[in-house]
This record gives C-alpha cells, structure tokens and sequence, in this order.
C-alpha cells in the first residue's frame, strides 16, 4: 500500500544546520534502502509559491506569502507500507528528527491491475 505523508509545519526562512540535513539524510538514506521510503521533497517558504482555486468556472491566483494559513505543507513524503500502522511509525521516526510539526497520512488509491492503461 502506499501512503501520502504531508508534513505541516510553521514556516520559516531559516535553513536547516549542516548536523540536522545530515541527521535527516541518514534517515530518508536508511528508509530508501529498506524499501519504505520511496520520494520525500521539501517545500520553499510559501513566498515562492502561488495558490490557484476554481469557484463557479472562474479561476482566483494568490501569490504567497500566506501568512494567514495555520497549516502550511513543509514537504512530502512517499511511503510503501504494509498497513496505516506501518506508515504511522515511519512517520514518527521523521517527526522524530524535525521536532516539530505535524503529518497528516492519506493512503492513496491504487487502481486494479487490469484498470485501462494511463489509469494506474
């Protein structure tokens, strides 16, 4: 099963230490290995990024910051995971390394193998 872990956190512009990539690194490094892990990805401040929504057929565009949102994705994660369980615990040992924040996890739909091409 795969699973979508969505890490939220505060945001801020200062980059991580040197010791916390390379405490990080050895984790996503040891998850890639044992088949768990596999895509995880950062996110720049929201200032570099933009929000699209549609409502009533019209498209709104908001350039960042988005200083009034509570819950700003910080990065991602792509797990393979024998259950929610498993997802969970993976998750812990990142949320372990960050200190703080939140991940919300969301398995992902996997269609049949004999779903139409272009599908799955």
């Amino acid at each position: 099963m795969r699973f979508l872990s969505i890490y939220k956190a505060k945001e801020t512009d200062a980059p991580p230490t040197p010791e916390h990539m390379a405490t990080m690194g050895k984790l996503i490094d040891e998850m890639m290995k044992a088949g768990v892990l596999i895509g995880t990805e950062g996110c720049l401040p929201s200032a570099k990024g933009a929000r699209v929504r549609i409502a009533d057929g019209k498209f709104k565009v908001t350039d960042g910051p988005f200083t009034e949102s509570k819950e700003l994705v910080g990065g991602f994660a792509l797990l393979e995971a024998k259950s929610k369980e498993e997802a969970i615990e993976v998750t812990k040992r990142f949320l372990d390394v960050v200190g703080e924040g939140e991940c919300e996890i969301r398995q992902l739909f996997e269609a049949p193998a004999a779903a139409a091409p272009g599908l799955r």
